[in-house]
């Protein structure tokens, strides 16, 4: 029985060393893994540039030069579709998108 019982503590003693050990996968060489990318590169800077605060005393900036009209073709769709969306029959249409257009 003896016997045994040194059989059996040299065995626990033999799981517990193997168990305390680190594993071989887990030890990584000097520099790291070979297939490990390199990290990406550290994002730039925040800027620092301090904004336009607008003054008191002044006026805003407006544009006084008036608006390019639209062509002809494009005021006669814009006006067919309003009368189409205003429920406006074929013929009423045409009245309105006529009427619409030379304003």
């Amino acid at each position: 029985m003896t016997s045994m019982i040194k059989i059996t503590l040299q065995s626990i003693a033999i799981l517990l060393l193997l168990a305390a050990s680190p594993a071989v996968a887990q030890i990584l060489p000097p520099g790291g893994a070979i297939l490990t990318p390199p990290p990406p590169p550290a994002p730039p800077p925040p800027s620092m540039a301090v904004p336009v605060v607008p003054k008191l005393d002044q006026m805003p900036a407006t544009s006084t030069a008036p608006r390019a009209r639209r062509s002809f073709g494009d005021r006669v769709i814009q006006c067919l579709d309003d009368g189409a969306a205003a429920g406006l029959g074929p013929n009423d249409r045409a009245a309105y998108s006529r009427a619409c257009a030379n304003r």
